[in-house]
């Protein structure tokens, strides 16, 4: 390097910025002790970068040694001095911490569009910015119905959203109690007529006691008192009521309705209280039908009756994709959500191999247990169930080889099924701890700066108050009322 000036003297070949030979003109760049040795024309590949402009870089100049100094990490310089060597190619050192390396990157201002190249090589996948209603109140409303951590009436706003909804799957289970459910005492009236011995099958309401777990008949045209007045019906109208007003409180507030209305949360919501209001005309129109025909056939309305409970009891099973909307508040089910999303491949691949050996071994089973007589395998349809359970390694015992190759079959079946299983799994779990680290990751950056010497704020991270034209993201708005 040539001679260094008095203290304010141009730093090693930028005084001859425009001639050749100072394209070939070599300085030295000291990274916490450790000396570097490069030509200048290589970092002049980049010019809007920091050791790429002679104005930047100026100030780490150390005229009395006659070489830059950075104080900074040593083995991630490695990589950034071959990102100018290669002409853009940025590797991050097997032996550097992620974070670590993506502050150098910052550090050394080697721009976005090199961030995001980066962090695609690395297996990042890019996070979808949130953008913000641009009206200054809808604004706000967004932000207390969708951000909980946004503000402390947002928070107290998404406990009340959590407490309807528990209360909601609370009330869908209590309700299949038998203590809860009417029981018919004798025959019923159907529609004004006294229904005939051994047609009390055919009215509506109350059926005959259901099994645990199944919904709640609804009650009979006669009954549609009562139905109104049940408690649990009272509650549920008071869950689905809070469930609308949000929703529809939501929809008005929000910065896209397009995107609103594709989102997978939003439309759980709208599955979850569409039951109940089917539920409720039907009811309203059997008490109708009961008002307008009192002297109709109770055979036919019983009928009918009938087919609409079949439908109503599918519908109300609906209700359970409420257990869903607890993904909204909660951040460990979202991060369970995105890890099965990045994951489908690998899930697919397990279904695919699961489908293999469901096809081989049920098959072998069945040849291997066809001359017994006891055999409990009557056709390879039959024995795909036992296939299932044993790969999956449940065993449920209902099925089961009873001869020799049988035996062999179904150890060679619990052996490949345990090997099927494991496969994937590794790829599943690395993909949770990611979407993990990168929700904690997220977390320690909104409460923490790192002040680092020499260092520029970063433009995307400067909150753009005076763009009015523009949709803010959420970051951008929480950073600016900071």
């Amino acid at each position: 390097a040539p001679p260094a000036g008095g203290g304010e003297a141009e730093a090693p070949g930028e005084e001859r910025s425009g001639g050749s030979c100072c394209s070939s003109e070599r300085l030295v760049i000291n990274i916490s002790g450790l000396r570097f040795e490069t030509q200048l024309r290589t970092l002049s590949i980049f010019p809007d970068t920091l050791l790429g402009d002679p104005s930047r870089r100026v100030r780490y100049f150390d005229p009395l040694r006659n070489e830059y100094f950075f104080d900074r990490n040593r083995p991630s310089f490695d990589a950034i001095l071959y990102y100018y060597q290669s002409g853009g190619r940025l590797r991050r050192p097997v032996h550097v911490p992620l974070d670590i390396f993506l502050e150098e990157i910052r550090f050394y201002q080697l721009g976005q569009e090199a961030i995001e190249t980066f962090r695609e090589d690395e297996g990042f996948i890019q996070e979808e910015e949130k953008p913000l209603p641009q009206h200054h109140f809808q604004r706000q409303v967004w932000l207390l119905f969708e951000y909980p951590e946004s503000s402390g009436p947002a928070r107290a706003i998404a406990i009340v959203s959590v407490l309807v909804i528990l209360i909601s799957i609370v009330i869908f289970c209590l309700e299949t109690l038998p203590e809860f459910r009417q029981e018919p005492k004798g025959p019923q009236p159907g529609f004004g007529e006294a229904a005939p011995p051994g047609d009390e099958a055919l009215l509506l309401l109350p059926p005959p006691p259901a099994p645990s777990g199944t919904p709640p008949p609804l009650r009979t045209a006669a009954g549609a008192g009562p139905f109104f007045t049940d408690p649990f019906f009272l509650i549920e109208t008071l869950c689905i009521i809070w469930f609308s007003f949000e929703l529809l409180v939501r929809f008005f507030a929000c910065p896209s309705k397009p995107e609103f209305s594709r989102n997978i949360m939003n439309i759980i919501d709208i599955v979850a209280i569409i039951p109940y209001f089917i539920t409720l005309g039907t009811e309203l129109a059997q008490q109708q039908q009961q008002k307008q025909q009192p002297g109709s056939s109770s055979n036919n309305g019983g009928q009918q009756q009938a087919m609409s409970l079949a439908i109503l009891r599918v519908i109300r099973l609906v209700r359970v994709f409420r257990i869903f909307k607890l993904s909204r508040h909660s951040k460990g089910l979202q991060i369970l959500g995105k890890t099965l999303q990045a994951s489908m491949r690998e899930l697919g691949l397990l279904i695919f191999f699961l489908f293999i050996g469901v096809i081989l071994f049920s098959s072998a089973v069945y040849f291997a247990e066809t001359d017994d007589p006891d055999s409990l395998f009557t056709s390879i349809p039959d024995a795909f169930w036992w296939a299932v359970v044993s790969m999956t390694t449940v065993g449920y015992g209902d099925m089961y080889p009873m001869t020799i190759g049988g035996k062999i079959v179904g150890s060679l079946c619990a052996i490949a099924g345990v090997l099927t299983i494991a496969l994937p799994v590794p790829v599943i779990v690395s993909n949770f701890n990611y979407f993990y680290h990168r929700e904690t990751d997220h977390e320690e950056q909104c409460q923490y700066t790192h002040v680092t010497c020499g260092q520029q704020q970063s433009p995307f991270s400067e909150p753009k108050k005076g763009d009015s034209n523009q949709s803010l993201s959420k970051s951008e708005f929480l950073e600016a009322e900071d």
